[in-house]
């Protein structure tokens, strides 16, 4: 067994196909004076077909997996309109005489090598784009044909180095069992749309393989716990095999629950909403019987494209959602970007601890303009139906108030242009930073409501990044400080008379039920795969008896003793059979 990276959740068994490494050695050629122009000539002719291909890829995409993650490829079509990538090539090309195509090589190798060396995530995704983008333009170059995937009906699992957007986007999910990757991660753009496809992926290998896996080898993956498999044992081919049958059992067996209210037996409701950042993981979330949204994550939008979006655009999104959703909440969080969210069309300051740097409400806050633009929208799409606004990272009352007066702003020039609109939209803010907590009872007399998001509240309290595998283990949900802090953060909200929901993993996590149910919370945030055994575990629950537990919980001095009485209490209700079936 080789523990990898889950970035994509289901189980895959099957044959590997092994896809060769996309890229070439070519030899340093050079060119005359006079022919200076033919290379620029053949440079321009290969980015106009590049942008041809690109366009196509997008629109096929968008028919399957929808827009959002079609739009993928508006950043790899920035690339090639992107200064600074054509200055180098065509440098290369006019000051040392080189054809186009190593012109374009060593570009690629440039800016790919100085991505690689910077100690940030995100932008060494970006490198996989521009090596992606400068390959396929290195293609049309050399007249090279596309490296083509197996063409018989036999499903596989693919195993390669690095999986661009471009490769992704040409594979037949029903033939592609699942996804093995040497490097990326969860984050990645190739993750991202294995997920749209509900392709089973892990990655993150590099240099934990002890054999080189061949086309041929049988595999099993496991996408929620990255686990992989090489020429596994017929014993254990027939554990993952059953356990495979069981989620999709288990997965079927939830459905039947997905239009049930949440309520527990002794009948306290909570509202289960789901987190989406598109209109497709909406459509998921809302087929698991979601209620509602509680956290859209507005920065999706301003990601993997070359500008700002409109507010025109952003209207019709937000319209969208609210429209689909057919009455019930949906809740906006404005702008979240900086930490490992980055723009490729703007470029944010370089700071040592960006998670603590200028991001969030802190941004937008800067760029009012930008602000502006996104509250209107969400003001303009109020107007047909129940929307609320949120702001991110929030640790002070006066940032509560300037964001609202930037709000104030924008509903006095929409009624001045006669827009519709909500008035008086409900305001609420998210409690992600200790600071926050402690001057809940403050905040909560400017707010309508509280989010509490609890992975930067976690982060932030216990001083531990998460992604950092040395101390990840340190990241600690059920820490006694936490559950004081959520306390803190309840019992102010609920003296100001305003409710609270949580999101985050933990909101997700069915172990963690009693603790909401103690403490009273209203809602919860969930993504559309945790909503169905979030419910299922709240019918056969008390909320009673979770208030008694809570309380069990507070006396408790360390994680472990929390996390013993909160999976005893889960195990003891599952098999008390409650208002279902329990699940395998």
């Amino acid at each position: 067994m080789i523990q990898a990276l889950g970035a994509s959740q289901g189980i895959a068994i099957g044959k590997a196909f092994v896809l060769p490494h996309w890229e070439w050695e070519l030899p340093d050629q050079k060119i005359d004076v006079a022919d200076l122009a033919k290379e620029f000539d053949r440079l321009y002719e290969g980015i106009r077909r590049s942008k041809t291909e690109i366009n196509q890829m997008r629109t096929e995409l968008d028919e399957v997996v929808g827009s959002e993650e079609a739009s993928i490829f508006d950043a790899h079509l920035a690339i090639l309109e992107d200064p600074v990538f054509m200055y180098e090539i065509q440098g290369i090309i006019q000051r040392q005489y080189k054809v186009a195509e190593v012109a374009v090589k060593e570009a690629i190798d440039h800016f790919v090598t100085m991505f690689d060396l910077l100690d940030d995530e995100y932008m060494k995704e970006r490198a996989l784009d521009i090596k992606d983008v400068g390959n396929r333009l290195l293609k049309h170059l050399l007249g090279a044909p596309d490296i083509s995937l197996p063409e018989d009906t036999q499903p596989f699992v693919l195993v390669v180095r690095e999986l661009s957007p471009s490769q992704l986007v040409h594979l037949k999910p029903d033939l592609v069992l699942g996804i093995v990757t040497m490097v990326g991660s969860p984050t990645s753009h190739s993750a991202i749309m294995a997920r749209a496809f509900g392709i089973p992926m892990v990655m993150g290998l590099e240099g934990k393989l002890e054999q080189i896996i061949g086309t041929g080898d049988l595999l099993i993956i496991d996408g929620g716990t990255g686990v992989l498999q090489v020429d596994p044992s017929s014993e254990t081919v027939a554990r993952y095999t059953d356990l495979r049958r069981r989620q999709i059992s288990q997965r079927e067996q939830l459905l039947s629950i997905a239009e049930l209210p949440a309520v527990t037996k002794d009948g306290v409701s909570l509202t289960l909403a789901a987190n989406i950042s598109s209109l497709k993981e909406l459509e998921a979330a809302l087929s698991n019987g979601a209620q509602g949204v509680g956290l859209f994550r507005t920065e999706f939008l301003y990601m993997d494209r070359n500008q700002f979006p409109s507010e025109q655009e952003q209207f019709e999104v937000y319209r969208a959602v609210v429209e689909k959703i057919k009455g019930e909440t949906l809740i906006i969080r404005t702008l979240d970007i900086g930490g490992d969210k980055q723009l490729d069309y703007y470029e944010l300051p370089e700071e040592e601890n960006p998670f603590l740097g200028f991001r969030a409400i802190r941004f937008s806050l800067d760029r009012k303009d930008l602000f502006k633009t996104q509250l209107r929208a969400i003001l303009r799409a109020s107007h047909f139906g129940d929307v609320q606004i949120m702001y991110p990272l929030i640790a002070s009352v006066d940032e509560v108030r300037e964001a609202n007066t930037v709000l104030a702003e924008a509903e006095r020039e929409l009624t001045e242009e006669g827009i519709p609109h909500q008035a008086n939209i409900k305001v609420g803010i998210m409690i992600e930073v200790p600071a926050a907590v402690a001057i809940a009872d403050m905040l909560a007399e400017e707010v309508s409501f509280f989010s509490i998001g609890t992975n930067d509240l976690i982060q932030f309290t216990l001083a531990v990044d998460r992604m950092n595998e040395q101390i990840s283990h340190l990241y600690e949900p059920y820490h006694p400080a936490i559950l004081r802090m959520l306390r803190t953060v309840a019992n102010a909200a609920h003296k100001n008379g305003i409710p609270v929901n949580i999101c985050g993993e933990i909101a997700g996590d069915v172990n963690a039920l009693p603790i909401w149910l103690g403490l009273g919370i209203e809602e919860l945030s969930l993504s559309a795969q945790a909503i169905l055994p979030v419910k299922e575990s709240m019918l056969r629950t008390k909320a009673s008896e979770s208030r008694q537990l809570l309380e069990e919980m507070f006396r408790c001095k360390t994680a472990a003793e929390v996390r013993a009485l909160a999976s005893q209490f889960h195990m003891e209700a599952a098999m008390a059979l409650g208002n279902i079936k329990p699940l395998i």
